[in-house]
C-alpha cells in the first residue's frame, strides 16, 4: 500500500485550462480518505502552489521551488529549505549581465526581474502571480534565494545548461520545467531530495511513495519514488524512466493512477 503521492502541478495535476477536474478531485479526496499523505511537488514558488493547494483541500506540507522549499499549509512552518549559494548566484548574475540575458529570482516568495519585458509578462501570466522590477539587481543578488530562472529559445538553453554547470559547479542543481525555462536551485533543491524527506517526515519510505509528473525537473521524483508515474503528456525522456505512463493530464491521468494504485480499481 503507498502511504504518499506527489504530484506535480503543471500538465499534471491541472489541465490545460488551468482546473484541477470534478473528477480528479474526487479522486484526490478518495485517496485521502484511504490515509494516503497527497502532497503537490512543483517548480511553481509557495505562493502561488499554495492557492492550488487550498482549493484541493489539501492541508500537508508541499514540495515548491523545484524542492528548495518544504512548507506547511496549516502553519506555513518551513520544514526543509535550500538557498542558491550566494557565490553561485553571483557569477550567474554577472554572466547574465554579460550576455544580456533575462534572469529572474524569488526573495521572500516574491518574483522579481531587473526590466519589465515581454518575458516575465509572459512567465507571470502563465503562472498568475504578481512580479516587482529592480533595476538595482545586484541587491537582490545577496539576498537568500531559493530559485533562478532564466528565460530564452529553447535551443539556446539546452547549449547554456552545461555553460553553466561548468562554471557554476557542483553547488547547485540546473534544471528545465518547461522548454523555455533554465531554472538554477541548490545542489540538493530536486524534487528527489525533497520526496525523500517528506517520506522521512511522515515515516515511510520513498518505496512507500508515488511520484507523478510531465517534465524532466520532475525525474529526480520519479527515481526516488517505489512507483514514478509519467503523464500520457510528459516528454519521452521522462516516459523512458517512468515506471508506468498514466493518461494525459486532460484524461484525469491522476485520477487514473490514484484508481489503480490506491484504491485498486481496475480501468
Amino acid at each position: 500500500m503507498y502511504k504518499l503521492i506527489a504530484i506535480d502541478i503543471d500538465d499534471t495535476l491541472i489541465n490545460d485550462e488551468k482546473e484541477v477536474t470534478p473528477a480528479t478531485q474526487q479522486a484526490l479526496e478518495q485517496a485521502i480518505a484511504q490515509d494516503v499523505v497527497v502532497t503537490l511537488a512543483t517548480g511553481r514558488a509557495y505562493a502561488s502552489a499554495q492557492a492550488i493547494a487550498r482549493q484541493t483541500g489539501l492541508n500537508v506540507p508541499i514540495i515548491t521551488y523545484q524542492g528548495a522549499l518544504v512548507k506547511n499549509l496549516l502553519d506555513e512552518e518551513v520544514l526543509y529549505e535550500r538557498y542558491v549559494p550566494v557565490e553561485a548566484a553571483t557569477k550567474l548574475f554577472e554572466y547574465c549581465i554579460r550576455h544580456n540575458l533575462h534572469l529572474q529570482t524569488y526573495i521572500d516568495d516574491k518574483l522579481y526581474s531587473r526590466e519589465d519585458n515581454d518575458k516575465i509578462k509572459e512567465y507571470t501570466a502563465l503562472n498568475r502571480t504578481p512580479y516587482y522590477v529592480e533595476p538595482d539587481f545586484k541587491k537582490l543578488v545577496d539576498q537568500p534565494t531559493p530559485k533562478m530562472l532564466i528565460i530564452d529559445e529553447p535551443a539556446f538553453l539546452d547549449e547554456l545548461g552545461p555553460k553553466l554547470r561548468e562554471l557554476l559547479g557542483d553547488q547547485v542543481h540546473i534544471t528545465k520545467s518547461k522548454p523555455n525555462f533554465l531554472e538554477i536551485m541548490h545542489h540538493e533543491g530536486t524534487k528527489g531530495h525533497a520526496l525523500k524527506f517528506l517520506a522521512a517526515h511522515f515515516g515511510c519510505s520513498p518505496s512507500d511513495c508515488i511520484a507523478i509528473g510531465d517534465s524532466w525537473n520532475d525525474h529526480e521524483m520519479l527515481e526516488a519514488a517505489g512507483l514514478g508515474v509519467a503523464m500520457g503528456n510528459a516528454i519521452p525522456a521522462l516516459k523512458e524512466i517512468a515506471d508506468y505512463v498514466t493518461l494525459s493530464n486532460n484524461e484525469d491521468g491522476v485520477k487514473h493512477v490514484i484508481e489503480k494504485f490506491i484504491l485498486g480499481q481496475e480501468n
